[in-house]
């Protein structure tokens, strides 16, 4: 049975909660919860499994902060034997206007702390990410405190929509792959 590894990435704490930064946590666990999984707190991580259509995915939210994201990353990959084209990360991206979604099976880390680390521990930017787009709508120099903002109210019914879609972009990921998924990805406008 293949098994896949799907990592979102975030801050634990209450005060990250549904925060644009911790986009790839919430993606995650609309995912276990769509397929009546359920979380339990592991090593580096809060987990969940998931079986669909006969595939594993082991889902992970590291309990390592954003920076230190490849820790957790590198440990449940190699813990489930889980080979590198068959992990996805799910991770915010404000290149990405909101109404965008990037599916790639490679590509750098685009000044984003969590791949940055997760890049430096594997050694190598060869591996699929999931780039939700959280748009820049911020005053000079204040991406920081961006990032780590709630959503606007008027963002919501869209934020809600997409992550519905990457609930399907994760089983289409695992079971016609990333290519056909990339093509029904990488050119959609999602709109509510």
């Amino acid at each position: 049975m293949s098994k896949f590894l799907i990592v979102g990435l975030g801050n634990p704490g209450a005060e990250y909660q549904h925060t644009r930064h911790n986009i790839g946590f919430d993606v995650v666990t609309a995912f276990v919860l769509k397929h009546q999984g359920t979380f339990s707190t592991q090593r580096l991580a809060e987990t969940a499994e998931v079986k669909y259509k006969g595939k594993i995915f082991i889902c992970i939210k590291p309990s390592t902060y954003m920076n230190l994201s490849g820790k957790a990353f590198k440990y449940w990959m190699d813990k489930e034997k889980i080979q590198l084209e068959n992990t996805l990360t799910i991770v915010d991206d404000v290149a990405l206007p909101i109404d965008t979604l990037r599916l790639r099976p490679a590509g750098s880390d685009g000044g984003h702390n969590g791949l940055k680390d997760i890049q430096q521990v594997l050694n190598t930017v060869n591996y699929p990410k999931l780039r939700f787009g959280i748009g820049n709508n911020y005053p000079r120099g204040m991406q920081a405190e961006f990032v780590l903002s709630k959503w606007f109210p008027e963002e919501l019914a869209l934020v809600w929509k997409k992550i519905e879609y990457c609930c399907e972009v994760i089983e289409n990921f695992g079971t016609i792959g990333i290519e056909r998924t990339m093509n029904a990805v990488n050119n959609l406008k999602i709109s509510v």
